[in-house]
């Protein structure tokens, strides 16, 4: 039973780093189609998600320093999105 929840954690800790590794790919694959550096808002929803999953990994290691990091981390790219979509919301 314990082998089998840390597999699980150990999973998680992997699906987190995959996403957040993932929207490097998403970046470089939008910007080589754009011509020129961008940073579409997938990048930023993959951090969120990759970043969350990381989060709840450093608590269960009981990792502050990962903790921390991956916590700051999450603010900023929220708040990213927060930017995103309060530009793209309609005047009025």
């Amino acid at each position: 039973m314990h082998h089998d929840i840390n597999a699980m954690w150990l999973g998680l800790g992997f699906l987190g780093q995959a996403l957040f590794s993932m929207r490097f790919l998403v970046q470089w694959w939008r910007s080589e189609r754009a011509g020129q550096s961008v940073v579409p808002i997938e990048f930023w929803y993959l951090s969120v998600g990759g970043g969350l999953l990381l989060l709840a990994y450093a608590l269960h290691r009981h990792d502050p320093v990962f903790f921390v990091g991956q916590l700051t981390g999450i603010l900023v790219y929220s708040r990213n999105l927060h930017l995103i979509h309060h530009q793209r919301r309609p005047a009025g």
